[in-house]
């Protein structure tokens, strides 16, 4: 297993992965199966090539699947510059429990702390995923506040706990 920065060569993979995530968690993204699936892998490639202020990380297994990925976005306006935000972690089904979330959470965390001025990653999780909680916790991560009804699902709301991890302290 290695992680590593994905970049536009790793369209595919990470559509593959990202819709199996829209599939398997829908309630957990802001975004859809239904939505992604007609994305082109010149849209997919562009949402995850990496910048200045943004990367994908993915996880491979030994046969070179991505079987897991996290991003990290900074934000861009002047006074917000000072901050970055994980989206769209996620773990295959059959990867999880070996702690490969906490590794790729651990290299985003090291990379993010590399960003000049970056003092502080933001996060949003799903408030009954307690398996998340707790691994954001274990690093770190300190809950804020709650969003109620965050999101809406099939008729069904869900509310996220907005985490923080200060870099400086």
């Amino acid at each position: 297993m290695y992680i590593r920065v994905l970049d536009e060569r790793d369209a595919k993979i990470y559509q593959e992965l990202r819709l199996s995530a829209l599939q398997i968690s829908p309630e957990a993204f802001g975004s859809t199966y239904e939505r992604e699936v007609h994305f082109t892998l010149e849209m997919v490639a562009d949402r995850i090539k990496p910048t200045s202020g943004k990367f994908v990380l993915g996880a491979l297994d030994e046969q070179g699947s991505l079987v897991g990925s996290i991003s990290f976005v900074r934000e861009s306006s002047l006074k917000t510059a000072h901050k970055g935000n994980v989206y769209a972690m996620f773990v295959a089904l059959n990867q999880r429990g070996q702690g490969l979330g906490k590794k790729l959470l651990i290299e985003l965390i090291r990379r993010a702390s590399e960003c000049e001025g970056v003092e502080q990653i933001n996060l949003a999780v799903m408030s009954h995923n307690e398996a998340a909680k707790k691994l954001y916790t274990s690093l770190g991560f300190e809950v804020y506040g709650v969003e109620r009804n965050a999101l809406k699902y099939n008729g069904q709301y869900y509310d996220e706990d907005l985490m923080v991890r200060r870099l400086n302290e």
